[in-house]
């Protein structure tokens, strides 16, 4: 085998290998006289087939198959003569595709053209020198309490009752929606429960509501918010037709030991402690996601290095599908966004490199301080995925055991939270206490900023 480097920039290498026709024709030899002893034909005892009418019905596929082996023997061959670590599986092309079939009847070099691109070497920062501020808020006896009164209004038993609907009654309506005098999709729907003043629906529909008897129509006209999750809908005005097919007032309900059995609790205080913990939980949850994208900026400060083109790409190619789907599901455009294609390509390359490079980074770091995730780890993240899908537990289970990327896919968050802890506990953390308002305000005007 001859194998001459071509190219040797940045990450790229490239070369041109030639194999012989005699390593070809002798490893086909060899395959034909394994399979002789194996395959049975009309007119001929087993293992009595004569090698040329062998070659004759199976040697181009035998060809084939060694041709394939032994590109693929050759490229393990120089990667690990030259000790290359690969971003991507090599990609091959024949010197002369136009004799791909000749190649097949034996008695001719292979030649072809090997691409690698491999990672860069990293050289990792000081973690000691991060600082991170992480925000830390203690739950309230009255957000506890706030809480459960949300919970116990939202099991409130209600009574049908005659005349006009009041503040804390609920109706249930039928309502089309109209924009421009044209109905719009989803706009529309049957049997709606409205609990008057819950500001569950857009602002100003339930206020006009305030009043309504069962059996009456009422046209209502509202804006729709500019900030409204169907970007089709933000910020225009719209009415809808709608009918109150009932009016309930909601009747007495007590706080107390028998309300927390209803739940399944044994009392109100193991209702209040539950509720603490799993609110607790939460602002952890955010303090958390703000810690760690504070600590991935300063990873990302620290280690600017060229990262693989190719895995640039597929990363880009995800997040651009990404970008375009969620424009159709909104009916907007670039120029919605204030912004061109070529501006918006740009920008989402630049978030494609960057979440290229802290996934190189968080996977150096997990490499060289030994991070594993244990089997049993992934199983029971595989099973609570599992559990999301009732009654498809048993697909879901085997289609992440039969897909190795699937598979992957439930391991690497579990890998990278590891990194993360084991990075929180080298850099310099300090917890600073904020109140909720100010955690979750914080938290919102990070998301904008992230949209942005």
């Amino acid at each position: 085998m001859q194998v001459t480097e071509t190219q040797a920039e940045g990450l790229k290498r490239a070369f041109h290998v030639v194999v012989p026709a005699s390593d070809l024709d002798a490893r086909a030899e060899a395959r034909l006289d394994e399979v002789k002893g194996q395959v049975k034909l009309n007119g001929f005892r087993p293992g009595k087939v004569p090698t040329a009418h062998l070659k004759r019905m199976y040697g181009k596929s035998i060809m084939s198959e060694v041709i394939e082996l032994v590109i693929n023997e050759a490229n393990g061959k120089i990667v690990e003569e030259r000790s290359l670590r690969l971003a991507l599986p090599p990609k091959v092309k024949l010197a002369n595709e136009s004799e791909a079939e000749a190649l097949l009847e034996g008695g001719k070099d292979i030649a072809y053209d090997l691409e690698i691109e491999i990672l860069p070497t990293i050289e990792l920062g000081n973690f000691k020198n991060i600082s991170v501020e992480k925000p830390v808020v203690e739950v309230s006896d009255e957000e506890v309490d706030e809480t459960i009164k949300r919970l116990a209004d939202s099991n409130r038993p209600f009574e049908d009752k005659e005349g006009a609907a009041a503040e804390g009654d609920r109706v249930t309506i039928d309502f089309a929606g109209y924009i421009d005098g044209e109905k719009f999709e989803g706009g529309s729907a049957e049997n709606i429960d409205v609990i008057l003043g819950s500001k569950g629906f857009i602002p100003g529909f339930e206020e006009q509501l305030v009043g309504i008897a069962a059996g009456e129509n009422r046209t209502i006209s509202v804006t729709f918010p500019e900030e409204y999750a169907a970007r089709e809908l933000a910020g225009k005005a719209a009415s809808f037709e709608v009918t109150a097919k009932s009016v309930a007032a909601p009747g007495e309900l007590t706080i107390d030991d028998e309300f927390a059995k209803g739940l399944g609790l044994e009392s109100l205080d193991q209702l209040k402690e539950m509720v603490r913990e799993r609110t607790a939980g939460e602002h952890a949850a955010i303090a958390r996601q703000k810690v760690k994208r504070v600590l991935l900026d300063a990873l990302d400060e620290k280690h600017q290095f060229e990262v693989p083109e190719g895995l640039v790409e597929q990363e880009f190619a995800g997040v651009w599908d990404q970008v375009q789907r969620d424009l159709a599901a909104q009916g907007r455009t670039f120029a919605d966004e204030d912004t061109t294609e070529e501006e918006a390509r740009a920008d989402y390359r630049k978030i494609a490199e960057r979440r290229v490079r802290l996934g190189l980074v968080l996977a150096e770091i997990g490499e060289k301080n030994k991070v594993q995730v244990s089997d049993e780890e992934v199983t029971r993240a595989l099973v609570e995925r599992a559990r999301q899908f009732p009654g498809q537990e048993q697909q879901v289970w085997d289609y992440y055991r039969k897909n190795p990327d699937a598979m992957a896919s439930v391991r690497a968050p579990l890998f990278e939270e590891k990194v993360i802890d084991f990075l929180l506990g080298e850099a310099n953390v300090t917890e600073k206490k904020v109140t909720k308002d100010e955690l979750y305000k914080e938290e919102k005007e990070d998301e904008k900023s992230a949209e942005a």
